[in-house]
C-alpha cells in the first residue's frame, strides 16, 4: 500500500517542525545507554543484534560483557562459537549468535573486518534484515536510511491514523520526515519515543513532541493504532530430559544440530511426548532415536515451564541410567560425558542451565553422603 498523498502531505506540511520538536526532545530525554557512548560501525551493529526481540534493560549488562570479551570485529570472527554462545547464554534468539558469528567472518573475509557502508551489502550479512540495515547505515555512516522496528511501527501508524500499514508505507512515511543530515539520531530518537511515550497501551500523548500533528490523538483514540494483530493459540509442549549419570559422576550431553532451534547450544538429551505417551516411554523413545541407547529412567528431579516465541513447554528431567548400547549422533552434532565443571562450562539454554543447578546440588549431595561414609 503506497503512502496516500494526503498522508504525504500532512507529513511534509509538518517536517522541518517535527524534525526539530523530536529532536529537541530526544537531546533532553535520551537514555544513557552503553552502545550510545564510544559509537563504531562494530558496537553499532553488535547493540542492534542484541536489541532484536529483547528489552533494553536486559540487553545493557550482555552488550558490556560482549564489548569487554569481544573488542572488535576480528576478535569476535577469530573466537569460537561456543565461546559466542556462551557470552550470550540466557539472552535468548540464539540464531543472533550464530549469525553474528558467522557474519564476522564474512565480514573479515570479504571486506577486510569493517562494515559495509551501503544498505544492500549490510541486508545480504547474515541476521541484517531490512531494519537492522537501515541502523546500522544511518548510525554508524549517516547513510538517510529509515529504521522502521515495532516501535516506529507504532509511532507513524498514531501519526497517520492507519490500522494495518504496511512496512513499504511506513518506510515511505519516514523517508519523507528523515532528515539529510543526522539520519541516524532521528531513527534513534523516533525509536525512543516509541519505546518510552508511545507505548504500546497507554500512550503519554500529553509528553510528545508530536502531540500537535498526530492524527490518532485528534481523532482521540491513538492507542486504535495500529490494530492488534490476532492473537494466536500458543501450543503447550510436556518435554522430557535425561540426566544420565556414569559411575564416574560424569553426566552424558549432547549438542544441538547447528540449524535446529536453539543450535549448538548443550542439552540433556531428550524430547517430546507424544499422544499416548507417558514421559518415561517418551524419554526412553527419544534416546533410542537421538542417540541409539536404551535408558532406565528413574527418579524425577526437576520440573520447569518456558515460553518460547511460539510455544510453551513444560520439561520435566529424571535421572537415568545408561542400560544398552553405546551413545552415538543421530539427531545431534556432538555429545560428551562431561564432568560439573564442563557442564558449567558448556553453552546451554536456560532450562538446560537449570536443569545443571540441581544436577550440581544431586552430585554434592551424593558425593557428601559417600565421604562420611
Amino acid at each position: 500500500m503506497a503512502l496516500a498523498e494526503s498522508l504525504r502531505a500532512h507529513l511534509i506540511v509538518h517536517r522541518s517542525e517535527a524534525r526539530e520538536r523530536l529532536l529537541s526532545w530526544f537531546a533532553s530525554q535520551a537514555r544513557d545507554l552503553p552502545w550510545r557512548r564510544e559509537r563504531t560501525p562494530y558496537r553499532v551493529w553488535v547493540s542492534e543484534i542484541m536489541l532484536q526481540q529483547t528489552q533494553v534493560e536486559t540487553v545493557r549488562d550482555y552488550f558490556l560483557r560482549f564489548m569487554a570479551r569481544f573488542p572488535t570485529l576480528h576478535s569476535l570472527a577469530e573466537a569460537s562459537l561456543q565461546d559466542v554462545l556462551k557470552l550470550w547464554e540466557g539472552l535468548g534468539y540464539y540464531s543472533r549468535a550464530r549469525s553474528l558469528h558467522r557474519a564476522a567472518r564474512e565480514i573479515v573475509a570479504v571486506y577486510g573486518g569493517g562494515l559495509p557502508a551501503d544498505v544492500q551489502a549490510l541486508r545480504a550479512l547474515p541476521g541484517i534484515g531490512p531494519y537492522t540495515a537501515g541502523a546500522i547505515a544511518s548510525l554508524a555512516f549517516g547513510i538517510p536510511a529509515p529504521a522502521v522496528d515495532g516501535n516506529v511501527r507504532r509511532v507513524m501508524a498514531r501519526v497517520l491514523a492507519l490500522e494495518t500499514p504496511s512496512p513499504a508505507t511506513l518506510e515511505t512515511a519516514v523517508c519523507v520526515l528523515l532528515p539529510e543530515e543526522a539520519p541516524g539520531i532521528f531513527n534513534e530518537a523516533l525509536i525512543e519515543l516509541g519505546a518510552t511515550v508511545c507505548r504500546p497501551q497507554t500512550p503519554q500523548c500529553l509528553l510528545c513532541p508530536w502531540r500537535d500533528f498526530c492524527l490518532g490523538r485528534q481523532e482521540g483514540e491513538p492507542a486504535h493504532y495500529p490494530a492488534p494483530k490476532p492473537r494466536k493459540v500458543i501450543p503447550h509442549y510436556d518435554v522430557a530430559a535425561a540426566v544420565t549419570v556414569r559411575d564416574d559422576g560424569r553426566v552424558l550431553v549432547a549438542q544441538r544440530r547447528h540449524d535446529d532451534m536453539l543450535g549448538g547450544l548443550w542439552e540433556y538429551p531428550g524430547g517430546k511426548r507424544q499422544d499416548g505417551e507417558t514421559l518415561e516411554v517418551a524419554l526412553r523413545r527419544e534416546l533410542k532415536e537421538e542417540m541409539d541407547i536404551l535408558v532406565d529412567v528413574g527418579v524425577h528431579l526437576t520440573r520447569l515451564k518456558h515460553a518460547y516465541t511460539h510455544f510453551r513447554i513444560t520439561l520435566h528431567a529424571f535421572r537415568c541410567r545408561l542400560a544398552e548400547g553405546t551413545p552415538r549422533c543421530l539427531e545431534c552434532d556432538d555429545f560428551m560425558w562431561a564432568d560439573l565443571a564442563t557442564l558449567h562450562a558448556l553453552p546451554m539454554a536456560a532450562t538446560d542451565r537449570k536443569i545443571t543447578q540441581v544436577v550440581a546440588a544431586m552430585l554434592d549431595a551424593e558425593q557428601t553422603g559417600a565421604d562420611r561414609a
